[in-house]
């Protein structure tokens, strides 16, 4: 495992509190493959442009390195070229900021094809402006953490090509998210709704879906264990079926390039009828964690309603508890291990989806015939009656398939 040392500047300005946020980057280093030996805060009005954290405290630090043998370094923010490049020729060891350490994370963890694709996008667009001065930086450093994916070879290509390697990666993409709107319409096309599941990374989105649907997935207490997204069915009452959707967790600072890159998958979450923002409730700082799913939601134009789900309820306190449900009085308290709350959260799922029965009078043309053995499947059929213009139905259906009858419907005669 390699050894770093965590770099961040204090200005006093900050939306989340330094140290906090160095955990979570810790949390990131360890889950790349390496692991923390000390962190560096600097406090200054504002970053140094060319060293990050300022001359002085970096050549002191080429010290630490040297007797510890630290292997690389790793910034709480996003560095420019030239700061890269500076830091690495005063210390003579691998620069990451925290982008690329989560874009390696990325790299490490898709698993389908397309996942794959939307991170080299990232990586390579990520990489693209600062090709210069790496080559010799890199050719020094060797493998390890923050050359995967189209890192590895980034020492023989120039500008050129990887803005053609962008190019044909986003026609794959485009290729692919044709296929995944197919899928979508046929989902559509069975009537059943679909319900996702969002929230920050190791939020315990996993194991909801699990004991939710009693399907099997990989559950890990890391962050980004699944980037893949997974749709379930879960038998949500004796007579209602629904979809669950698991996604992507999502993170503070968030590369733009990688919200970017996945954009077309997590545009799905706007077809979803409700979101499920699941919540740590045990997670330090957890209402941070919530403005950045909200504002990543946000950037994405995602406006489908939510129910806010806090997880790990059987570690709470009855006190926290409270407080929880006082801060959040529409909030829902669940465990995955206990499984209390469920019946909660599939009565206000229900709610949400408006999952009322409606008694339709219904006009149906012979060529759509096949609706009347989908009615007896899916709701109540009181009366058929037929006629020279097609079927006359009275049926009670519930609000999702009332929907997509809209264009029979007929007043009561």
């Amino acid at each position: 495992m390699e050894k770093a040392v965590l770099l961040a500047v204090r200005t006093g300005r900050e939306d989340i509190d330094v140290d906090i946020s160095l955990d979570e980057l810790s949390d990131l280093a360890l889950t790349a493959g390496a692991k923390t030996i000390a962190r560096v805060v600097q406090t200054r009005e504002c970053s140094d442009k060319l060293t990050y954290l300022g001359i002085g405290r970096l050549l002191e630090l080429k010290d630490f390195i040297d007797q510890n043998e630290i292997d690389l370094i790793i910034a709480d923010d996003e560095l420019s070229p030239l700061q890269i490049d500076k830091i690495n020729d005063l210390t003579g060891i691998k620069v990451l900021d925290r982008t690329s350490l989560i874009l390696d994370i990325f790299a490490k963890r898709a698993n389908s094809k397309e996942g794959q694709l939307q991170v080299e996008m990232a990586q390579l667009k990520y990489l693209l402006p600062r090709l210069k001065g790496s080559r010799e930086e890199l050719s020094r450093l060797g493998g390890g953490i923050g050359t995967r994916g189209p890192g590895e070879t980034k020492l023989e290509v120039d500008r050129r090509v990887i803005r053609n390697r962008i190019a044909r990666v986003k026609r794959e993409i485009e290729a692919m998210k044709g296929n995944r709107e197919e899928q979508r319409k046929k989902r559509k096309q069975n009537y059943i709704p679909q319900v996702s599941l969002v929230g920050y990374t190791n939020a315990g989105k996993s194991s909801l879906l699990k004991e939710l649907t009693g399907c099997e997935t990989f559950i890990e207490d890391q962050l980004f264990a699944t980037l893949d997204p997974l749709i379930k069915r879960w038998q949500i009452s004796s007579q209602e079926e629904i979809l669950l959707a698991d996604t992507v967790g999502f993170i503070r600072k968030l590369p733009h390039d990688l919200v970017a890159a996945f954009r077309a998958t997590l545009e799905e979450l706007k077809d979803a009828r409700v979101l499920l923002h699941v919540v740590d409730s045990v997670g330090i700082d957890y209402d941070a964690q919530i403005k950045a799913v909200e504002e990543t939601l946000e950037a994405i134009g995602c406006k489908t309603p939510s129910l806010m789900v806090f997880s790990k309820a059987d570690l709470l306190t009855p006190e926290k508890q409270t407080l929880i449900k006082t801060i959040y009085p529409e909030a829902i308290l669940v465990s995955a291990k206990t499984k209390a709350g469920f019946q909660e959260l599939a009565e206000a799922v229900l709610q949400k989806l408006k999952l009322a029965k409606v008694e339709l009078h219904l006009q149906l043309p012979y060529a759509k015939i096949d609706w009347l053995n989908r009615l007896y499947q899916e709701a109540e059929v009181k009366n058929v009656a037929y006629s020279p213009e097609g079927l006359k139905v009275t049926a009670v259906v519930n609000m999702i398939l009332a929907e997509t009858l809209l264009p029979y419907i007929t007043k009561e005669e």
